[in-house]
């Protein structure tokens, strides 16, 4: 009897478990205290399309608490159940509402599917928030760098949180409208004088055009100089321009020395002729000899001839001697 008694225990507290579990009956009571109107069948079903009544029943009560009563029961069911959080959708609406930002169920649902938080947007529509940019790279016509910072207060576009730009695409037009204000400017002292120009310039152009995002303003907060970049390249200019007629100059001397190695050349070939002419001089004489067309007198007076030629030339040089 006693294993008996404590099987019906058993089964009893399982069964009502079960019961329980399916059939929230404190969740119904809950809800029915706050003025919330749902039925115990409509709990069970929800368990029965695997969507806790917990969330739903909380969202409920707090958007009614919040006099937001246009919220259905299906449109926070079709919500999760379409992978949304009810729950950050709910307080987004809610804080909206207290914050008077029109924000209706289907444009806060639409957000949170998207990938965003919608909660956060709505605070952010309130407390704007400020980014800080990198450092900001840029060259001034007078060829000084200039390495700013700056500070970017936005605050979130509801309207444009589907579909539109992130933090990221924000910050890379900063960036762009910073280069192309210093880019302009005559000198950088005119820069670091006038900081705010730079704001100013950057803020006519629309950045936060097809953003999640309304920039309301953007503050200078640093400026350093950088390097003298016109300088650096007159440099390099000058080292390439030295190189180039160095390169020039040793190709005319390559050429120089080819031209006198092949002057030199020729002028062998030449010598080269004349010893072998000279050497057919004597042939020459011999076979005058054998023939009779050169007698011995002849000969002689060649000789003679010769000898004086060489006398003269010989006085004709000046003396290598020092004069006493």
């Amino acid at each position: 009897m006693i294993v008996l008694g404590l099987l019906l225990a058993l089964g009893v507290i399982v069964i009502l478990s079960v019961f329980f579990y399916f059939v929230p009956f404190l969740l119904w009571i809950s809800a029915q205290v706050s003025g919330v109107r749902i039925s115990l069948i409509q709990l069970f079903l929800m368990r029965i399309r695997k969507v806790p009544p917990q969330i739903i029943v909380r969202g409920m009560i707090e958007a009614h608490k919040a006099g937001l009563k246009t919220i259905t029961r299906d449109e926070l069911e079709a919500h999760y159940l379409a992978g949304g959080h009810v729950e950050r959708v709910v307080h987004a609406l809610v804080s909206a509402s207290k914050a008077n930002i029109e924000l209706g169920f289907q444009m806060a649902t639409a957000i949170d599917l998207a990938g965003r938080d919608v909660f956060e947007a709505v605070q952010m529509s309130v407390n704007p928030k400020v980014i800080d940019t990198p450092p900001v790279t840029a060259v001034a016509k007078d060829g000084i760098q200039l390495i700013a910072k700056a500070r970017v207060t936005v605050r979130a576009n509801i309207r444009q949180l589907v579909g539109g730009a992130g933090e990221d695409t924000v910050l890379a037009r900063v960036g762009e409208g910073i280069v192309s204000s210093i880019g302009s400017s005559e000198s950088h002292k005119q820069v670091l004088e006038n900081p705010d120009s730079i704001s100013k310039l950057v803020l006519k152009k629309g950045l936060d055009s097809g953003t999640a995002f309304e920039i309301l303003s953007i503050d200078i907060a640093d400026i350093d100089i950088g390097k003298n970049i016109g300088a650096t390249l007159q440099m390099d200019q000058a080292q390439a321009d030295k190189n180039i007629a160095q390169a020039k100059a040793e190709e005319r001397r390559a050429m120089a020395i080819a031209l006198e190695q092949e002057m030199k050349a020729k002028a062998q070939e030449a010598r080269a002729k004349v010893i072998e002419a000279e050497a057919e001089v004597p042939k020459a004489m011999a076979e005058a000899f054998r023939s009779g067309n050169l007698g011995i007198m002849d000969y002689y007076r060649m000789k003679n001839v010769e000898a004086d030629t060489a006398m003269r030339e010989s006085i004709a040089k000046p003396s290598s001697k020092p004069e006493k």
